[in-house]
């Protein structure tokens, strides 16, 4: 068993793909590890205001479960890059449903990502947004304590509870007590904001 997940270690992403395609669970679960972190990552900029981040991993974790089945080496792409786009989207679509009130607790998401380029938005509502996303983090960092801008940023690069514990010198229940804090703040701050 160790020979062949070393095995499966050496293997490219693609051609791990290609083995999950004819039906091998071994390659497939061998690429959720590899992009657990991706996951995490990717689903860290959005705040739920009332929900579980766990909630959004769950929903990228099936973004990158479509990635698997529906990768298509033939298309001059890398796995990476098409995995990183199935999982935003799913991430994104799970917001969208929230916000038409489908699911309660996730309609005050709040995303940490700059708006998608490309869209209908004028040159100067872009301007506008930028200045205004510029004043909301100016706000949110007056508003955090050294510690939470500390344990926010290793947050958004997708550290667990524990390894941001290790890093900072405190226990994850101190942690797990920060983050619930930055949620709060960022709630009032960005709830604040809109209505000034």
């Amino acid at each position: 068993m160790d020979t062949i997940d070393r095995q499966k270690n050496d293997l490219s992403d693609e051609l791990l793909c290609r083995s999950a395609a004819e039906g091998d669970r071994a390659a497939e679960e061998e690429l959720v590890k590899r992009y657990l972190r991706t996951v995490r990552v990717c689903a860290r900029p959005y705040f739920l205001a009332g929900g579980d981040s766990e909630d959004l991993i769950q929903e990228a974790m099936f973004g990158l479960l479509k990635a698997i089945r529906e990768f298509d080496p033939g298309r001059d792409a890398a796995f990476r890059s098409f995995a990183e786009v199935c999982i935003r989207n799913r991430i994104r679509s799970a917001v969208a449903t929230a916000n038409r009130d489908k699911h309660s607790p996730l309609n005050n998401s709040v995303p940490f990502e700059p708006p998608m380029l490309g869209s209908a938005v004028s040159p100067e509502d872009l301007y506008i947004s930028r200045e205004e996303e510029i004043e909301r983090f100016q706000r949110l960092n007056a508003a955090l304590s050294p510690l939470e801008r500390t344990i926010l940023s290793l947050f958004l690069r997708g550290l667990s509870y524990r390894e941001i514990g290790e890093q900072v010198g405190r226990t994850v229940k101190s942690v797990d007590n920060a983050v619930q804090r930055i949620r709060r703040k960022v709630a009032g701050t960005f709830g604040d904001f809109s209505e000034s």
